[in-house]
């Protein structure tokens, strides 16, 4: 059963980007830019009570692959944990966003933006491997570059479907080399959102490493596909990603 569950969901992924690929019969051809980053992500967990964690997103993106600054996207939040299999985070988030206009009098170099977010996360298993399956929703306050524009409020609703696949022992722990696959859907909505209610696609394939039980890297390729600001434009980003996953159990330090 779970693993028909599993076929459905990627196959339900795969109908998604052929979708996505296909052009409407009648429409006008879709323009799309091809474009490289680089992100650099540090994940940090920390357990503060018997159910209680702290939980951190850092990173840093940069597009053009290296060249240039694009973000600086700083995420907090605590999580409870219901059960082994399911719990929910809830947090701020404050992203700073570089012009590509830097050195234009008419454009602020830097914009912040302010988020509120919520999510609810579920662990699975299918034989050796781990499934998660996250929702997440964030409630943005984001602005456009020109100097003087006003803050409005969107929402975005995020699905990823996401599995750990150990490749040299059948158990994800110390040691272990595991391949890393995920897909993310991303929907927006509001009062700003016209046209461009679906907002991006990411799909990424990657290679971890568990070093102990508090740290693990990963490595690896995301294709993104999105909107760029007009109904038939569109953004096709090659991104490499490396991050780091910290974990401490701090709460179980005290108790000693």
């Amino acid at each position: 059963m779970k693993f028909s569950r599993f076929i459905c969901v990627i196959a339900l992924l795969c109908l998604s980007f052929s979708v996505l690929a296909q052009e409407p019969e009648g429409e006008p051809t879709k323009n799309i830019d091809n474009t490289t980053a680089l992100w650099i992500g540090y994940y940090t967990k920390f357990r503060i009570g018997a159910k209680s964690f702290y939980y951190g997103e850092y990173h840093i993106r940069r597009r053009d692959f290296a060249a240039n600054m694009s973000k600086l996207y700083l995420r907090f939040g605590y999580t409870y944990l219901f059960t082994k299999k399911f719990e929910v985070t809830g947090g701020i988030a404050t992203p700073l966003s570089w012009s590509k206009y830097q050195g234009n009098p008419e454009y602020d170099d830097v914009v912040p933006e302010f988020r509120f977010w919520q999510q609810f996360l579920f662990v699975d298993k299918l034989y050796h491997s781990k499934l998660y399956h996250q929702l997440r929703f964030e409630q943005r306050w984001k602005r456009d570059y020109l100097k003087g524009s006003p803050y409005e409020l969107d929402y975005r609703f995020r699905y990823r479907f996401t599995t750990y696949i150990p490749l040299n022992d059948h158990k994800l722990k110390p040691g272990t080399l595991f391949a890393s696959l995920y897909d993310e859907i991303f929907i927006q909505a509001g009062k700003p959102i016209t046209y461009n209610h679906f907002e991006d696609n990411r799909l990424f394939l990657g290679l971890g490493y568990i070093i102990n039980n508090e740290l693990q890297m990963q490595l690896g390729y995301m294709w993104s596909f999105k909107h760029n600001g007009s109904p038939y434009d569109y953004i096709n980003t090659h991104i490499l990603r490396f991050s780091i996953y910290h974990n401490v159990d701090f709460y179980r330090s005290r108790s000693r």
